[in-house]
């Protein structure tokens, strides 16, 4: 998310300059955009000579310039709003009420209401392009055919076209937070830009169409029931008289029905269109249809330039010469943590060079002078490393809450498992040392014990152990009971006159020790704490509201493992160009703490594919501008793990049985190498 306090020199020197840059394309698109909507709106089969003379007129007229010029206002508009909300890392709600508090943040709010002046201004714009019955607010009238002052009265055409426009606008801000459309994902192949706005032109606009119609849908359903309240308060507002009445003379000719129909007819005002027979006019329709369909065109446009530019490739310094510039230097830049944005060009960066450039390779490999240390393969790896251990430990975490809830095996299969993964990873250097600079995204799966549907017995699972309780430490069963520290020791040489002595009293606890008895008033409060939520556990409602979605939840989990994918992939490819390009044998030092961080982390996906809520195969993706490949980022890890598993042990083959590591390790290191994985 883009800031204005945020004084990294990348978001200043390529993110605020690739963001104007996509806005200017936009910009010089939008006249394209705007004719073919004047083509659209005036189109004419039988007519064409006529038809393409008074387009030409429209688009050249005064009226049209202006809104022209409004428009690249709103496009403008859009593309700062594209600059201020975008984010590399998805917020997954994992819950119906956690959902529900996306849509109701101020922040959003502000959003909502930014996107309805806009989609109002943009509507304008298409009743002044399109002319005739939707020109102006307001038209002169009378009351009767009798001589008399005339009166000015609400054109409901006009007014229609302004709240379908600002309808639009709240539509799409809020399918873009349902929908993660802020969401900016990078693409697995690199293309040109050109290339890559050619191939998902067709997309956004068939969504542009599609959401337009269900908009306008929406619309006509919500001005039938409401309708009337606008027109009222405009009225009132603005003294304009409701029952004047106007006469247009409207040909307009459908594309769908036979070629020799001309459809012609006299249209007044009399008629409310908050009525069936108001609504069902089909020019009316098809022209509200048309304007939404440019409005979201352009704003989607706007969008998908934005992406394009934004996570285009940036080539990072592996080391300078200078001082000033070591800040921007790739074992530098890929330990920041914030922008997320610059981590995460710096991880691609890494990913490719690791493929594609043997020069920039041995940058990584070579030695500080004076010195002689590997300080670009030491930062490089070590970021890695805390990477994959953070991705480690919150799967062990998220699988110790399903344990908790009765969801996964028992828990001394669990407890062997976590104790095995415990030992080995003991065995690397500094492996889980590093905090890594991702956040953390625990919420979404964390058992929640204030909620109402929590039951006792979940809080007594989860309570934290005390220190003077015979449970405390790591407990293999529970049927072992780990005793409390003996103050002396029972060997032979405490034996006095060749009688033991006698046991050990139990330590008395220091009044300090003890634990403080709530007051009333406390004790009073949870109570009717608990009360309350009983009462709440046992409404349909609430439960709908507050349960948890495992899907959302595993998707949460994953939602930064792009970050872990290039991570896996600099490695393994550094790893295996190491076997040749080595020539000081940097990474032979910290190639057994790779191998165990790997192994490690593949325990911990499989496991957590083998949970019941895991989905076995990738949801298909829908046909919406919201990008949702991090539903399926999940699987591109756990493929991208064993590839580069795989990767290091068909290069180093049997060498690895010299690699110190766990028997358990080595059993499996050997099924990689066996081809049986």
């Amino acid at each position: 998310m883009f800031s204005v306090q945020q004084s990294c020199w990348f978001v200043r020197k390529v993110i605020c300059w690739r963001a104007a840059a996509s806005i200017a394309w936009a910009v010089l698109l939008l006249p394209l955009t705007t004719a073919t909507f004047v083509l659209l709106s005036r189109f004419s089969l039988f007519h064409p000579v006529q038809w393409i003379s008074e387009c030409l007129s429209i688009l050249f007229s005064i009226s049209s310039i202006f809104s022209l010029i409004l428009l690249c206002g709103v496009v403008i508009v859009i593309g700062f709003l594209n600059l201020e909300y975008y984010t590399v890392i998805p917020t997954i709600a994992c819950s119906k009420i956690a959902l529900l508090g996306q849509l109701l943040h101020p922040r959003h709010f502000f959003n909502s209401l930014v996107h309805c002046i806009m989609g109002m201004i943009v509507a304008w714009c298409c009743a002044v392009t399109i002319g005739g019955r939707y020109e102006t607010l307001g038209f002169s009238c009378k009351q009767s055919d009798a001589e008399g002052p005339a009166h000015m009265c609400l054109n409901e055409y006009h007014l229609f076209l302004l709240l379908s426009g600002a309808f639009v606008g709240f539509s799409h801000s809020l399918l873009g937070v349902i929908h993660n459309m802020n969401y900016v994902a990078f693409n697995t192949v690199q293309q040109y830009k050109y290339l890559r706005f050619k191939g998902s032109i067709s997309l956004v606009l068939k969504c542009s169409a599609t959401q337009a119609l269900y908009s306008v849908r929406n619309f006509l359903v919500i001005y039938f029931f409401l309708g009337e309240a606008p027109k009222a308060w405009l009225c009132t507002t603005l003294n304009l008289d409701v029952t004047g009445q106007r006469t247009y003379l409207i040909t307009f000719y459908v594309i769908d029905l036979p070629l020799d129909v001309v459809w012609s007819r006299f249209v007044t005002s009399v008629h409310s269109l908050d009525t069936v027979g108001g609504l069902l006019d089909l020019s009316l329709l098809y022209h509200t249809w048309i304007s939404a369909s440019f409005l979201l065109f352009a704003w989607y446009t706007t969008l998908l330039l934005f992406r394009i530019f934004v996570t285009e490739f940036y080539s990072f310094p592996v080391q300078t010469s200078f001082t000033d510039d070591a800040q921007q230097c790739l074992p530098k830049v890929i330990a920041e943590k914030q922008p997320m944005i610059l981590k995460f060009l710096a991880l691609q960066d890494l990913a490719l060079l690791s493929q594609h450039s043997p020069k920039r390779r041995a940058e990584v490999f070579s030695l500080s002078q004076p010195g002689g240390h590997p300080h670009n393969w030491n930062a490089i790896s070590k970021e890695c490393l805390s990477l994959l251990s953070d991705l480690t430990q919150r799967l062990v975490t998220y699988h110790d809450t399903v344990a908790t809830n009765g969801r996964a095996k028992s828990v001394s299969t669990g407890s062997e498992r976590k104790s095995s993964s415990e030992a080995s990873v003991t065995s690397g250097d500094d492996l889980f040392s590093h905090t890594s600079d991702l956040p953390l995204h625990l919420s979404p799966f964390t058992p929640d014990l204030d909620s109402p549907f929590s039951s006792p017995a979940l809080r007594r699972l989860t309570a934290p152990v005390e220190q003077i309780s015979p449970w405390h430490g790591t407990v293999q069963s529970p049927h072992i009971f780990r005793r409390a520290p003996k103050l002396w020791s029972t060997s032979t040489d405490s034996k006095t006159n060749g009688s033991p002595l006698p046991p050990s009293p139990a330590p008395v606890l220091s009044p300090k020790q003890e634990p403080s008895k709530p007051g009333f008033l406390a004790q009073f409060l949870q109570n009717r704490r608990e009360q309350v939520k009983q009462f709440m556990a046992k409404r349909v409602l609430i439960m709908y509201l507050f349960n948890k979605l495992p899907e959302a939840s595993s998707q949460a989990l994953f939602a930064d493992s792009q970050a872990h994918i290039w991570a896996l992939e600099g490695l393994s490819y550094l790893v295996q160009a190491s076997y040749t390009e080595d020539q000081f044998g940097v990474v032979q030092t910290t190639l057994p703490s790779i191998l165990s961080s790997m192994l490690v982390l593949q325990e911990a996906v499989d496991r957590h594919f083998k949970l019941p809520h895991a989905s076995s195969k990738p949801s298909r993706s829908g046909s919406s501008m919201g990008d949702s490949s991090y539903k399926t980022l999940r699987f591109a890890l756990r493929a991208t793990l064993k590839t580069a598993l795989y990767r290091i042990t068909t290069t180093f083959g049997e060498h690895l049985n010299a690699v110190q590591m766990s028997a358990e390790h080595r059993k499996k290191l050997q099924h990689f190498l066996d081809y049986k994985e």
